[in-house]
């Protein structure tokens, strides 16, 4: 008699990448998904859960998993899944932690740069048949302080890039590593100053309940008047109304944001009309739905990570994490305190 072969489910797979998985997971039982998780085409079966940040992977969700032993999540954030409620199974969480840092990053680095030329401006005025340069003018970064929130593989990959246009680069961390400021130039500074002196304010931490809304209108209000925000991490590190007043009063001079909290009610608006959605939703929503149309903003759609090579290694290492779970030995675990 044949082993039973692990039963493995993905939701939401990216696009043309399912065939990654397949190869490395031949052993196993591999049911791929195109759409997120829900209630209603779960596999009670499952042992092993793989979802994209889309897939809400909520106590509700487990519940109607009692197999399930390991939930890997094809991205580095894992906000979107109740670690509280998996931690109580016993359910182990891993993630991405390194595929795109310099994707990412350089992400990071073509807002700052877009917003400092007023590059969207550039391109729609000559698309609309203007030539001329009036109220177009920028910044040098030489002579700006940039401060980073968060100094993991994003943050770090950044900061090398930056050191190659003369910035003063600062950084705070809530464990700062003395050894990478020596070796690449910038200093550590403690929250409030990173906020007092930065012209540009990037973050780069995961979100969960310490750092959920951590730039919120009590640190707009610190911060250096004309500061650029930069967000390429989670939605959820920003208060949106708190960005909204901070753009309409000049506090803020421009933001430039791959990430949005509740974004996923921009891509599908239909959404609002479910009966399980609040009222900070919708206050959110309506935040997200000005702060796409302000004139000193730059959103993308959640599009940092998406390149050839690293959803390639997004999906090697998934794979990776399903089997050295297999094999007693877990790796990339997750938590957030």
């Amino acid at each position: 008699m044949k082993p039973k072969k692990t039963v493995c489910t993905f939701y939401n797979v990216i696009q043309g990448m399912d065939h990654v998985l397949r190869k490395k997971l031949k052993g196993y039982t591999v049911t791929i998904h195109k759409h997120p998780v829900s209630l209603d085409n779960l596999n009670s079966e499952t042992e092993i859960l793989g979802v994209f940040v889309d897939s809400q992977v909520t106590k509700h969700i487990l519940d109607a998993l009692p197999h399930l032993k390991l939930i890997v999540t094809m991205s580095t954030g894992f906000d979107h899944i109740d670690l509280i409620s998996a931690g109580k199974r016993g359910i182990l969480v891993c993630n991405v932690p390194s595929y795109g840092e310099n994707t990412i990053a350089q992400h990071t680095l073509t807002l700052i740069l877009a917003l400092g030329h007023h590059l969207f401006e550039s391109v729609k005025r000559v698309k609309e048949g203007g030539y001329g340069w009036e109220g177009l003018r920028g910044f040098d970064l030489k002579s700006k302080t940039i401060g980073l929130i968060g100094t993991g593989h994003i943050g770090m990959s950044l900061i090398r890039m930056l050191n190659g246009f003369d910035a003063t680069i600062i950084a705070y961390d809530k464990t700062p590593d003395k050894k990478l400021e020596k070796k690449h130039g910038f200093t550590y500074v403690t929250y409030p100053a990173l906020l007092r002196r930065s012209d540009i304010v990037s973050l780069h931490v995961p979100l969960c309940a310490p750092t959920h809304h951590m730039i919120n209108m009590a640190e707009i209000k610190k911060m250096k008047k004309g500061v650029y925000i930069i967000n390429t991490a989670r939605g959820g590190l920003i208060d949106a109304e708190a960005l909204v007043w901070g753009l309409e009063n000049g506090r803020v001079a421009g933001a430039g944001l791959d990430v949005l909290e509740y974004e996923a009610y921009l891509k599908n608006p239909e959404k609002l009309f479910e009966k399980d959605t609040t009222k900070e939703i919708e206050r959110i929503t309506l935040m997200n739905n000005i702060l796409v149309d302000h004139p000193r903003t730059i959103i993308t759609p959640h599009n940092a990570f998406n390149n050839e090579g690293a959803l390639n290694r997004i999906m090697e290492a998934t794979a990776k994490n399903v089997i050295a779970h297999s094999i007693g030995n877990p790796i990339n675990l997750v938590r957030c305190v």
